[in-house]
């Protein structure tokens, strides 16, 4: 399994219009045979700072599921929605490999 983490910086002015993108993705993820563990906007600390995990069972299904979203009506319009809005400043993907037992 790997669990792809996502470090947003977003403008603090367009919380909502974040928050709209990252329920888009939530059942997106899902639909491509990943788990979405969620997204989580600031609430205490740096207020321009949110965070997302999801996992696949490997990495090879993760960079599937990456080239397909690329050709995808529902993600070009998830991609779209972000640029138009301008909700996301920058972001940090990073891969972990969790440890559950």
């Amino acid at each position: 399994m790997v669990t792809c983490y996502l470090e947003y910086k977003i403008d603090v002015s367009k919380k909502k219009e974040f928050e709209a993108y990252a329920r888009i993705w939530i059942p997106l993820v899902k639909r491509f045979g990943g788990e979405h563990h969620g997204y989580f906007l600031p609430h205490e600390g740096a207020n321009n700072k949110a965070y997302a995990l999801f996992s696949f069972p490997s990495l090879a299904l993760y960079e599937k599921y990456r080239m397909e979203s690329r050709s995808d009506a529902d993600c070009i319009k998830a991609y779209k929605y972000a640029e138009k809005t301008k909700c996301i400043k920058s972001y940090i993907r990073s891969f972990l490999k969790p440890v559950l037992h």
